[in-house]
């Protein structure tokens, strides 16, 4: 059984999940904890490893929570607004570090200055884009720090923008995916929020990091011993 990280809320998870397992009669082989904080990792082993002894079951493996494999990328952005790409569709495998609104472009408002999600509308584009090229000599920066942009609409018409609309070289100078949403730019960074990021076959480098941390946080032999 697989349950997310935490001392309380893992323990109150469990008691109702193995419950379940128990009435159907599937038998649990052990435990492994998912999304530990990095500093918790040695007191929320102690814990549950002492209440999983009460209740039966081998803690199998504590792994900590890892950011990068909660970056969404590209497509999966796209996917929640509802968006259509308008430029570079081969880069929709770029991820996601940080989002920003146009409105808020500032070197005080960036967080990190690489892997950045843009949601502005067409109207305030070209002078967001100048904002961004500014950051970017301020901070001597050899390459864009945007991931891609959202060029959003008002949220009431449903007009799609098209390539006309976006004549800007910096895209296809920095090979910036452009998807285009009918939804504001509220409506757009709301939607985005609300992803909950997996691991497929169009973001490999999540599934190296995922195996690098099950064979360095998970006991395989404790679990072929219970096999």
């Amino acid at each position: 059984m697989v349950v997310e990280g935490g001392i309380g809320s893992t323990i109150d998870m469990l008691n109702m999940s193995t419950a379940l397992f128990r009435e159907e009669k599937v038998p649990i082989i052990g435990v492994i904890v998912n999304k530990v904080k990095p500093e918790k990792m040695e007191e929320t082993g102690h814990y549950l490893k002492r209440k999983l002894e009460q209740m039966g079951y081998p803690l199998l493996g504590l792994l900590p929570y890892e950011q990068s494999l909660s970056l969404p990328i590209m497509e999966m952005i796209r996917k929640a607004v509802d968006g259509k790409v308008l430029m570079n569709e081969d880069c929709m495998n770029n991820r996601v570090e940080d989002i920003i609104a146009g409105s808020l472009v500032d070197v005080d408002e960036f967080h990190t200055f690489e892997n950045i999600l843009l949601v502005t509308s067409t109207i305030r584009l070209n002078q967001v884009i100048e904002k961004v090229e500014s950051v970017a000599r301020m901070k001597n920066l050899k390459t864009s720090p945007l991931s891609g942009v959202i060029v959003t609409s008002d949220g009431r018409h449903h007009r799609w923008l098209d390539l006309a609309d976006l004549n800007h070289p910096y895209f296809s100078k920095h090979k910036i995916p452009v998807i285009t949403t009918t939804l504001d730019t509220y409506g757009s960074v709301v939607k985005i929020t609300r992803i909950e990021v997996k691991i497929n076959n169009r973001t490999p480098w999540k599934t190296k990091r995922a195996v690098e941390l099950f064979h360095e946080y998970v006991n395989f032999d404790l679990i072929l011993n219970q096999l």
